[in-house]
């Protein structure tokens, strides 16, 4: 009797090995086919200048605080490791932006139709106006931003960005703003230049455009709201504050959005930089949100961007029912 038992416990172990050996064969892209889609609404294929070394843990703050991650060693590792993580989640679709149109340009060739491409605009005037514009004719962009110009100290309400938004709105494309209190350690950054009541010029003059702020203007709360209930085109991502700040503050933060009833105006956005296991921490973050519905947690994860992104129902069949 004994002899038998121990004969069918390595059956078990066999049969277990057996299975875990053919899930190990399956391509990850077909394994993610059994979860929801996703729509990430912020990736960078390239940073502005900042040095990070490679290995180097993500960011967090405030400091001090655990720092998670390892950083890539260069481009072609991060366009490896995301795709990676985009198979795994079933990620079928990412807004993304990058300094060198080359760089981004690879990104599209290596996941075709699976990108928005547009350009980081880290100073205004680069690139300047006239050259998106031949870029948007041709079809190299899709999108607009991040226009990250605070990270030089410089308010959304500038008129050197005027003729950002005038584009972006003349073109219908959505576009990405950092505009917000927190961000890299830039000697020109200012939080100061984030308020998203400087936004509401911008709103005032373009009614059609398209745009979503980073963060959802973290930790700018009640502006945000103010704002966000005035103009219906605005969008917030929960990007970098999914995993950048305390598990608890984003929830505090995500709840009174919540609240506020704008829940069908929030984007997931990983901001993954260099760090591309963060995809799957955002991710979980709000999966893990317990005070979501699963209704919430689709829209946020996927309904809300299809709704801003225009896209078309009959063409998109992983589209939700909800």
């Amino acid at each position: 009797m004994k002899s038998k038992l121990v004969l069918k416990r390595w059956q078990t172990v066999l049969i277990i090995c057996f299975v875990i050996g053919l899930y190990s064969l399956v391509p990850a892209r077909l394994i993610a086919q059994d979860r929801p889609p996703i729509i990430d609404m912020h990736l960078h294929a390239d940073l502005p200048p900042q040095e990070v070394a490679p290995g180097g843990p993500a960011p967090c703050r405030p400091e001090p605080c655990v720092r998670q991650g390892s950083a890539t060693a260069n481009h072609a590792e991060t366009l490896k490791k995301t795709l990676e993580m985009m198979d795994r989640h079933n990620i079928v679709k990412a807004f993304l932006s990058g300094l060198d149109p080359a760089i981004v340009q690879q990104w599209v060739d290596a996941a075709p139709d699976r990108f928005i491409a547009a350009p980081f605009i880290f100073k205004p005037g680069h690139p300047d106006t006239a050259a998106l514009r031949r870029a948007y004719a041709k079809k190299q962009y899709t999108g607009m931003g991040e226009i990250a110009t605070q990270l030089n100290g410089i308010a959304p309400n500038d008129p050197k960005l005027e003729p950002y938004f005038a584009l972006a709105e003349e073109l219908d494309l959505p576009t990405l703003i950092h505009t917000e209190g927190i961000g890299p350690y830039l000697p020109g950054f200012r939080s100061s230049a984030g308020s998203p009541l400087l936004l509401e010029d911008v709103l005032v003059r373009h009614p059609k455009l398209r745009i979503f702020v980073e963060n959802t203007g973290y930790p700018y709360r009640d502006e945000m709201i103010a704002v966000m209930s005035q103009y219906p085109q605005l969008y917030g991502d929960l990007s970098t504050i999914t995993w950048v700040i305390p598990r608890t503050a984003f929830y505090d933060y995500l709840k009174a959005f919540i609240k506020a009833g704008l829940e069908k105006r929030l984007m997931f956005g990983s901001d993954q930089m260099r760090w591309p296991e963060m995809i799957e921490k955002g991710i979980e973050a709000i999966e893990e949100a317990d005070f979501l519905t699963e209704e919430q947690k689709r829209d946020i994860l996927y309904n809300n961007a299809v709704r801003f992104l225009h896209m078309d129902q009959e063409d998109d069949p992983g589209m939700d029912s909800n």
